[in-house]
């Protein structure tokens, strides 16, 4: 059966492929995967295998590829992506030796790979859970590991019709899990080998905080704001998102406004800049002049905003609206307060920091002006919800360093010669 539903999705990918661009890169990608793992893998070398979903989940397990390389320089890192948001962004990523899409879970290709791979260590991020690789993994005896995972009842594994899929679970040596309540689940199915670690994005959030990249133009942009001005900065925003945001902005004169849409193809940027109806400029098109005068700067640059939040004085994280909220971490780390929409069950984080009042949720156009006038018009307000929000990512860190030395530290791969 799972075999089958494999097929049918590739068959799906395929027929997308005709008129979308990124299910063509998937494909494309995917077809050379078996000959760049024959011309970059070397047969003499330990590897250890990393998979990422796509670039949020990537963002996740960075601190740990990282901090192998730093501890650990004599062993490579093979990078596998699915998704082409986050194989396009960090194929050329230099803490790993390696970087390729993951072929379509067929046995078949699930044999190639690791027959060419030869990974001694298998790392998968968050999500993922591709039988066929898995089994082969286990059937091969290489240690297999989840990291930074979230489990939920509502998940197939622990549906009443689930226990067959549930067999995939096995095949990993180790689960570092982000919370309590996932532990509580899999222990309810035998599952015992579970290590509460956290989430590894805190570390990469703060290790990018630590790094303080200076953007000279959006440095402009805010020194030039009167001083009864805010800046909000909106990161990773949909239509729904900007639909609540724009409105606002364009009444309210004391804010100004950093945005950073989540799709930056041409078509998009011009739908958002047609909505603004104050002084507007891009990013990437942007003098001196352009970004001194103007009200509104459009991020349209990937790569940028989890520096860019640094300059504001209020986040908004987009998502919420649709199928959930972006990284709220990403923006949470430099002390500010965070707004996000409704959508956020699926968030541990989201919730956590709604309790510790450093972030807010909102319903509507309505919910948004109300908090957003608030926060306005009481300045200690911000100062407040901002501490909680930065001491709230502070309380999270070392999860990269408590998965390091429970598995990696103590392993016999780390003295072979």
């Amino acid at each position: 059966m799972y075999d089958i539903a494999i097929i049918l999705y590739a068959f799906m990918v395929r027929m997308a492929s005709l008129f979308n661009k990124k299910a063509r890169k998937m494909l494309s990608g995917q077809k050379k995967t078996f000959s760049v793992l024959v011309e970059n893998i070397d047969p003499q070398a330990h590897y250890i295998w990393f998979h990422a979903a796509s670039l949020g989940e990537f963002e996740q397990g960075r601190p740990l590829i990282e901090k192998i390389r730093k501890e650990k320089p004599e062993y490579k890192i093979l990078l596998t992506f699915f998704s082409p948001s986050g194989y396009e962004v960090r194929k050329d990523y230099a803490g790993a030796n390696v970087v390729c899409y993951l072929p379509f879970d067929f046995r078949s290709n699930a044999q190639k790979f690791l027959d060419r791979a030869k990974p001694e260590i298998a790392v998968f991020i968050k999500y993922e859970f591709w039988m066929n690789y898995l089994n082969q993994l286990k059937n091969r005896d290489i240690p297999t590991y989840i990291i930074s995972a979230v489990f939920r009842p509502s998940q197939i594994f622990f549906r009443w019709y689930g226990s067959r899929y549930r067999n995939v679970l096995n095949n990993f040596n180790w689960f570092f899990v982000q919370d309590e309540n996932s532990l509580k689940l899999l222990r309810q199915f035998n599952h015992n080998n579970i290590t509460v670690s956290g989430d590894t994005r805190f570390d990469r959030v703060y290790e990018i905080f630590k790094q303080g990249k200076n953007l000279p133009s959006i440095e402009k942009f805010v020194n030039k704001m009167e001083a009864t001005q805010r800046v909000l900065i909106a990161g990773s925003t949909w239509e729904k998102d900007e639909e609540i945001l724009i409105p606002f902005f364009n009444r309210h004169q004391e804010i100004k406004l950093i945005i950073a849409p989540h799709e930056i193809n041409g078509d998009r940027i011009v739908q958002l800049k047609n909505r603004i109806k104050r002084p507007c400029t891009l990013y990437s098109q942007s003098g001196e002049t352009e970004v001194e005068t103007a009200d509104c700067l459009i991020i349209d640059c990937i790569g940028l905003l989890s520096s860019a939040y640094r300059y504001g004085e209020i986040a908004y994280v987009g998502g919420g609206f649709g199928a959930g909220i972006h990284n709220v971490p990403e923006a949470a780390v430099y002390g500010i307060p965070v707004l996000f929409g409704p959508n956020y069950g699926k968030c541990r984080e989201a919730k956590e920091l709604i309790a510790s009042g450093g972030a807010f949720s909102v319903s509507g156009e309505n919910d948004f002006s109300a908090q957003m006038n608030n926060l306005s018009a009481y300045p200690e307000l911000i100062g407040e919800a901002g501490k909680k929000a930065g001491d709230y990512i502070m309380n999270n860190l070392d999860a990269t360093h408590k998965i390091y030395e429970k598995v990696f530290s103590t392993r016999s791969i780390f003295t072979k010669e």
